[in-house]
Parts: structure tokens; C-alpha cells; sequence
């Protein structure tokens, strides 16, 4: 933020005018026949494609570098115990030994030590609260909990999807790598693979590898000005493998192109480079801001879908290319139909 911008001017410069029937509420038919629009840097024209065209758009020797994070049914309800009161859980992070950061929400006010019952005789406790919302909540350890997430846990559609969630919803809000359990909202991007499109890149010479980021409700909050101020953001757990670098480091010495699938990725592999792009493996929390004026260290080319308004992820997108360039493609989008947010189309920058 510059010093003469205001937090609400700031904002103001990522604001687009979204109609509600733009906001995809299911996914498509078929994963890769979403549609795909090319935001070329230096170009004038917005390619439209599908998905499915992907190999084509992309090189021999390019790297496409994908999250594997998996979406756990991490939405719980359940009635408080006395009383009967309905208690609504997000589970968020876990806490290690039964212990889960939660937020919770309630019909009456919360107290620490107040239990709940799950179903089928499965018990939970208040702890005590956290930052914000969050809470820490004592649950059921190691394969109770499982059951009890798998039996009766709720994938955790975003907010902005208005219908209940459903069975097809633990198939289509999950990419088809996935294999991390631990995030509480889908790496979007990822979502138009399908195992048919990673055959025809292998075809092409298209390499792959693999990061993690657990993403957490943190990315549908609402940016205020004390994350503007402070150029820090939620935090959320990556794991960057030394094979990914590995990866990584021999396509870039090959002359390739690293392809990050989603602003997941980019944040995991931005918070790994040191200033001269090369890359540190390990595992961490990252707070990483990416915004406007930003150098890019590894990424060269960024899938991603659209994103909500005066969001961190607009602002991480338009780093990728100009400000103006990226809302102006925006607008071509919702002119052309393209369908927004989580289960909406994606675009390419290059």
C-alpha cells in the first residue's frame, strides 16, 4: 500500500461489478470442458478455450507444479450437552492429540467447557477460544474421528454457494491428485484435471510435480486494513518436497517453464525462494502477501480461476500481470458468460 492510498482506496482499485448468476453453483459436466481464457502480458486479444486444450497452450519441457492438498469434511453439527442447543463446527486446523482450532457458531454465546454431542455417541468439548472466531474444540482422536468425519462431516462448500452440499460435491470439490488431508476449501484451479488431460500432457512432454498448502477459511475472509498495512495474510501450512525442487531446478536448467496451478501453489513456491529464485525445501506456516508491485521469483505462467472482488487472490493474480490488464480481462469474462469462483472456468496468463 502506497503511502498515499488509504485502505479503502486500495481496495477500491480491485472492486468489479459481479452479477449473482455469474457465481458458478454446481461444477461442470465434465472437469476439463470448463473454459480457459488466455491473458497474454504483452497481448490485446483474450483467447477463448477449454480446458481440455491445456496441452496445446502448453510447452515440451514446461512444469506444471500442482497442490495435492485434500478437502476433509471438516463441517460438523452437533447439540450441546445439556440442552440440546444446536452447535455448528468448521474445523480448521488440527492441533495434534484430539485437539482442533474450530470455528464455531451457535445460537446462544459460547463457554469453555461446554460439550456437545456428534452422533452416534461421539462427544466434543470447548476448550477455549482463539484468535477471532476460532476456537479450540477436544475431539475424537485417530480413527473415531475419521468415521465420524467420513460419516457425518459436510464438505465445506465456500460461502457464496447458496445450496446445501451434496454426495457429488466429495467428488467435484477435491482434484483427482489429491492425497494431504487438511484444507477446508479446494484448490480451485486444480479441479479441471482429469486423468485423460494428464495422459495427453505427458504426451506433450508436460512434467509434473507437487507441493502442498492446506488452505484454510482464510482465503474467503475479507481483506481489512490491518492485513494491508502489515502485508501479511491468514496464515496457512505448505510443505514444499525437495523432490518438487528437484523438479523444479532441472526444467528451469532445461530452459522450461514453471507452471503454477493456482494461487495455492504460487504462495507455497514465492514463500520458498530466496531473492536470487532459488528454492528452500521444507515445511512452515506462510503469511506471504503477494500483491502489486511484486517480482516474481519462480512462477512463470499462473492457472487460476476468477476471484472474488478487493480479495488477496485478485490482488495475487494481478501481480502476475498489470492491474488493469487483469480486470480487463475480468470484464471479458462475465461479457462472454464465463462462470466465476470455485466451480466457475479458469485463465492462463502467460
Amino acid at each position: 500500500m502506497s503511502d498515499s492510498q488509504s485502505p479503502e482506496e486500495l481496495l477500491a482499485a480491485y472492486d468489479y461489478d459481479l452479477p449473482p448468476e455469474a457465481i458458478a453453483q454446481t461444477p461442470a459436466d465434465r472437469r476439463d470442458q470448463s473454459r480457459l481464457l488466455l491473458v497474454d502480458r504483452e497481448g490485446a486479444d483474450y483467447p477463448d478455450c477449454r480446458f481440455a486444450d491445456l496441452p496445446g497452450l502448453l510447452e515440451p519441457g514446461d512444469l506444471l507444479v500442482l497442490n495435492d492438498t485434500r478437502v476433509i469434511p471438516a463441517r460438523l453439527f452437533g447439540r450441546k450437552i445439556p440442552g440440546g442447543g444446536r452447535l455448528e463446527l468448521l474445523l480448521v486446523r488440527d492441533l495434534g492429540a484430539g485437539s482442533w482450532e474450530a470455528m464455531v457458531r451457535s445460537s446462544r454465546r459460547l463457554r469453555a467447557g461446554t460439550e456437545f454431542d456428534l452422533g452416534e455417541g461421539q462427544r466434543g468439548r470447548l476448550v477455549g477460544p482463539r484468535e477471532g472466531p476460532h476456537w479450540e474444540v477436544a475431539l475424537p482422536e485417530g480413527g473415531d474421528l475419521d468415521r465420524l468425519l467420513e460419516e457425518h462431516g459436510h464438505m465445506p462448500l465456500p460461502p457464496y454457494i447458496t445450496r446445501p452440499d451434496t454426495d457429488h460435491d466429495r467428488d467435484r470439490y477435491q482434484t483427482v491428485f489429491a492425497r494431504s488431508p487438511g484444507a477446508v476449501a479446494a484448490p480451485t484451479a486444480g479441479l479441471h484435471f482429469t486423468d485423460d488431460l494428464f495422459a495427453a500432457l505427458d504426451s506433450r512432454g508436460v512434467g509434473r510435480t507437487m507441493v502442498t498448502l492446506h488452505v484454510g477459511p482464510g482465503t474467503f475472509r475479507p481483506l481489512d486494513s490491518s492485513a494491508l498495512e502489515s502485508g501479511s495474510l491468514h496464515r496457512e501450512w505448505y510443505h514444499l518436497p525437495p523432490a518438487a525442487v528437484a523438479s523444479i531446478e532441472e526444467t528451469r536448467a532445461a530452459g522450461g517453464r514453471i507452471v503454477a496451478v493456482g494461487t495455492t501453489t504460487t504462495r507455497v513456491l514465492e514463500s520458498c525462494a530466496r531473492e536470487d529464485g532459488t528454492l528452500l525445501p521444507g515445511s512452515g506456516d506462510t503469511r506471504l502477501f503477494i500483491r502489486p508491485p511484486y517480482r516474481r521469483r519462480v512462477v512463470d505462467q499462473l492457472i487460476t480461476n476468477f476471484h472474488l472482488p478487493r480479495s488477496s487472490l485478485l490482488m495475487l493474480v494481478a501481480a502476475f500481470a498489470d492491474r488493469e490488464r487483469i480486470l480487463a480481462a475480468y470484464q471479458e469474462a462475465l461479457t462472454r458468460g464465463f462462470r466465476f469462483y470455485s466451480y466457475g472456468d479458469a485463465m492462463l496468463i502467460r
